[in-house]
């Protein structure tokens, strides 16, 4: 529990301001921990349009382990202004090697995704909303997500993820969120 804690703590502190920065809010923009659900945290940030809701959770293993990478995650998240609800996003710490794709693959379903550098930092998305939604759903289902991307330098990483409390944590920000 005193783990979970320490994680999610370090997850608002982490985040908070990535959060607040993609949703386009002040940079004083504080995240609010709404719970923490097993190996996933809810949070929410910002007020109004610029409101955000996300649950998130840092990788249970990482190959290679020895590479050099700023904080590590994988957000959902849900944007009222946007009306956009439950948008995936790889985190890996590095950029991204230039016009290459991540795959997020759960059980034996794969899932493509675009990459983005921006300030310094990679990001990766799902380009189609009904694949989302179909990534969501299988993470929802499984019991572990893998994320395969290759950063700038061409070092190719793979990010393991415990699926444990997702579920609920989405339950957190929809509600959070009214979506």
């Amino acid at each position: 529990m005193i783990r979970r804690i320490r994680f999610a703590l370090g997850a608002v502190l982490g985040v908070a301001a990535f959060a607040a920065a993609s949703a386009g809010a002040t940079a004083d923009a504080t995240a609010t921990l709404l719970g923490v659900s097993k190996d996933w945290s809810a949070l929410t940030s910002g007020t109004g349009t610029s409101k955000i809701c996300y649950a998130l959770s840092k990788p249970i293993s990482t190959d290679p382990r020895k590479a050099k990478r700023d904080p590590i995650y994988f957000l959902i998240t849900d944007w009222p202004g946007r009306r956009a609800k439950s948008e995936p996003q790889a985190v890996p710490g590095y950029q991204y090697r230039e016009g290459s794709t991540v795959i997020a693959q759960v059980g034996d379903d794969k899932f493509e995704m675009f990459t983005q550098n921006d300030g310094g930092a990679g990001s990766a998305w799902v380009r189609q909303r009904a694949d989302e939604v179909r990534l969501v759903d299988a993470m929802k289902r499984g019991q572990q997500l893998i994320v395969i991307g290759t950063s700038k330098r061409g070092t190719m990483t793979h990010d393991t993820y415990s699926l444990a409390g997702l579920s609920d944590a989405l339950d957190k920000i929809h509600t959070a969120c009214g979506m």
